[in-house]
């Protein structure tokens, strides 16, 4: 597997040579995709994309873990978790390494 990492730089620049906006309409373009997104998770709302996947916000109630080191039993506090499930097209697409 490769080291690189896709980053909001990558994805603009993409916008610019797909799309054919200008550097900065396109970052701000993906700014503005992300910022609505993340809003919509902070809401407690899914967010799905198509032939994606779907993310959403989950509330971990709190519970007793344990120190793996020293066996020490720890209280978890309550959260909210931020999960990801891929689309079953997404999912096949990896599996066969984007082949098309």
């Amino acid at each position: 597997m490769g080291e690189k990492t896709l980053t909001r730089m990558d994805l603009s620049e993409a916008v610019f040579r797909e799309v054919g906006l200008s550097r900065n309409e396109s970052a701000q373009l993906v700014e503005s995709m992300l910022e609505y997104m993340s809003d919509a998770l902070v809401r407690g709302e899914q967010v799905k994309i198509s032939s994606f996947g779907t993310f959403s916000v989950r509330d971990k109630s709190a519970r007793i873990g344990r120190n793996p080191k020293t066996g020490e039993e720890v209280p978890i506090q309550p959260r909210r978790v931020l999960t990801f499930r891929p689309s079953h097209l997404m999912k096949e697409r990896v599996a066969t390494g984007n082949k098309r």
